[in-house]
């Protein structure tokens, strides 16, 4: 593990950039992670990339590129510490970043993959770069999936949930459609197009038969990998687990979005496999409807307590969005 360096708020500020700039890239830049990279001189933009479809070009391949010449002396932001194994796809970051005789390179996050882990920041400094790493927490939040990957071997997972002030997801008799509004349901598929795989129970399957693809213009080739929770025959294209714990085997899928029903979130609460919540509310009331989440096991008041924390609000039309993560 490297030490941290303190980072400057002007650093900070451009790592966030190279944060947002990442987003880019997700999901498609799998099975790499997602990175962003933006250089600097004097405060003005000299080049800026993100990781391609497939992986490749990384994201700082693209900045060098961009900079040519104008590299020497200069500062790159990287959201993730360059790569420094060398592989059949490409020469390693590192070493492009030294032959570019790039001045100071400032680090969001340290790579946990155990090719570079550290080595990549060590080879920067022993060429005489400086080298800031910052651990910074806009960068960490955009590597979410491929730091729950490598960390707990499992994609990171968003739980999103519709429903009505007194939160219900369907009437008795099970009709749902739709409880929430437009904008609601926009933002839901924007969530749908920044993830790896989608999950639903097999109960929604068998009853709603959903198509879990991505209706925004524009970003109709991003619809996820569907999979269905269940221990019976799986439909052709989708991908059956027979239950959350094996998660873990959808390879190179960094994030995973559960939409249900009631007893696969419940199932998911279960395990402690959710690592945020998205809440779709809807101002209104239905009262003996379906509830959005089964039993989870709480055996007491006190245990439910201390788990999330709130990460966001917003308000889509007439519904509210709010955003839980998990406490680690």
């Amino acid at each position: 593990m490297t030490a941290n360096s303190p980072a400057s708020r002007e650093d900070s500020r451009w790592l966030s950039a190279a944060a947002a700039l990442a987003g880019r890239g997700r999901p498609v830049s799998r099975p790499n992670p997602a990175v962003g990279a933006i250089m600097t001189r004097d405060g003005t933009v000299l080049a800026r990339g993100w990781t391609q479809a497939g992986g490749r070009p990384h994201a700082e391949a693209i900045a060098l590129e961009q900079a040519g010449s104008a590299a020497k002396g200069a500062t790159l932001y990287v959201s993730l510490e360059p790569c420094a194994h060398e592989s059949a796809r490409g020469p390693d970051c590192t070493g492009s970043i030294i032959a570019a005789g790039i001045g100071h390179v400032v680090v969001g996050v340290e790579d946990p993959d155990h090719r570079t882990a550290g080595s990549g920041i060590a080879r920067l400094r022993d060429a005489g770069i400086r080298v800031t790493l910052a651990d910074d927490a806009a960068c960490r939040a955009s590597l979410a999936g491929y730091l729950t990957m490598r960390e707990a071997g499992r994609p990171f997972v968003t739980l999103k949930l519709a429903t009505s002030l007194d939160g219900c997801i369907a009437l008795a008799d099970g009709t749902s459609r739709w409880i929430t509004g437009a904008e609601a349901r926009a933002h839901a598929h924007l969530e749908r197009a920044r993830s790896d795989a989608i999950l639903v129970g097999g109960g929604t399957l068998r009853a709603d038969d959903p198509q879990l693809d991505v209706r925004l213009p524009g970003l109709e080739d991003r619809s996820p990998q569907r999979c269905v929770l269940t221990r019976g025959d799986v439909p052709g294209g989708w991908t059956g687990i027979s239950s959350p714990a094996e998660i873990s085997a959808l390879e190179g899928m960094q994030y995973l979005l559960v939409e249900g029903g009631t007893e696969t979130a419940a199932s998911f609460l279960r395990e402690d496999l959710v690592d945020r919540l998205l809440i779709y509310r809807a101002p209104i009331v239905i009262g003996g409807g379906r509830a959005c989440i089964g039993n989870i096991g709480l055996s007491d008041l006190s245990s439910a307590h201390g788990r999330w924390r709130p990460a966001g609000r917003r308000q889509l039309g007439s519904d509210t969005l709010e955003v839980y993560e998990r406490l680690r």
